[in-house]
C-alpha cells in the first residue's frame, strides 16, 4: 500500500513521541468505560480503527478481549506490534478501503483516530459504514470519538475553521523521538451531536448514548459547548 495520507509522513516522523502527548495518558480509563458501556466480555473481538501504537488495543486485550488494529500508518502498526500482548494483532490498511465480515463485537475509533483525520466529503460515512459492517448485525456495537466544532470554534482560535467543511485546520510542529522538530499541517473533522446521530442513521446503527468527553474522562455527560470531544455508542441494527 503506498502513502496516500497526509497524516502518514506525521506519524512518521512522530514515531513513539506520540504516546509522549498528554492526551494518550487516559487509556486505562478510557477502556474502563468502553469496557462498561458496550458490555464487552473476555473472548470477545474488537476492531480498533485508526488504532496508532495501539494503546487502546493492547489495555483491551490485556482483560482478556481479541483485539485487531488497523491504522494507515506503517510505523504506527510496527510499534502497536512491539511488545503487544497475545491476542493482539495490527495490520496496515486503510480503514476508507477496509472490509469486515461482521464478525467483531464491537468497533472502535478514538482520540480522532480514522474516522476525525478525514478532508473529503463522504469519508467519515465511509469509514463509520465500514465500522458497522464490521460487527455482529443486531448485536455488533461501535464506539466513536469526534472533535466537537463547538469547542473548536470557541477556543481553538490559532485554527482556520472552514465552516462549510466543518474542519479545523492548523499550523504546528511536531517532534520525534530524539526531539528533531518538522513543521505540519493538521485537519481535523469537527461535529456536533445532531451530525453525529444522523452519519450513524445512515449508516445502520441505533444510537445508544452520546457523551460530552475528554481525553481520560468518558463518562455519561450530555453534549455541551465545553467539551472537546463527543463520544458516539450505538448498536448496528
Amino acid at each position: 500500500m503506498t502513502a496516500d495520507h497526509w497524516f502518514e509522513p506525521v506519524a512518521e516522523h512522530l514515531g513513539a513521541a506520540y504516546l509522549r502527548y498528554s492526551f494518550t495518558k487516559g487509556t486505562v480509563q478510557e477502556v474502563d468505560a468502553l469496557v462498561e458501556h458496550l458490555d464487552l466480555r473476555p473472548g470477545m473481538r474488537v476492531l480498533d480503527v485508526g488504532c496508532g501504537p495501539g494503546r487502546h488495543a493492547h489495555e483491551l486485550t490485556r482483560r482478556g478481549l481479541v483485539v485487531h488494529g488497523i491504522d494507515i500508518s506503517a510505523r504506527f502498526v510496527e510499534l502497536a506490534r512491539a511488545g503487544a500482548p497475545a491476542g493482539a494483532t495490527f495490520e496496515r490498511a486503510d480503514a476508507r478501503r477496509w472490509r469486515g465480515d461482521g464478525s467483531f463485537d464491537a468497533a472502535i475509533s478514538l482520540c480522532q483516530g480514522a474516522f476525525g483525520l478525514l478532508r473529503a466529503d463522504g469519508e467519515d460515512e465511509t469509514v463509520l459504514a465500514a465500522m458497522t459492517a464490521a460487527v455482529r448485525p443486531g448485536h455488533g456495537r461501535v464506539a466513536v470519538s469526534a472533535f466537537s466544532a463547538y469547542f473548536s470554534v470557541r477556543y481553538q482560535t490559532e485554527a482556520d475553521f472552514d465552516a462549510d467543511a466543518g474542519i479545523a485546520h492548523e499550523h504546528t510542529e511536531v517532534r520525534s523521538e530524539t526531539g528533531a522538530v518538522l513543521p505540519v499541517e493538521l485537519w481535523t473533522g469537527c461535529y456536533t451531536p445532531r451530525e453525529l446521530r444522523l452519519l450513524a442513521e445512515r449508516v445502520g446503527l441505533r444510537v445508544d448514548a452520546l457523551w460530552s468527553v475528554e481525553p481520560g474522562a468518558y463518562r455519561p455527560a450530555p453534549p455541551t459547548i465545553e467539551s472537546p470531544e463527543f463520544l458516539l455508542l450505538a448498536t448496528r441494527i
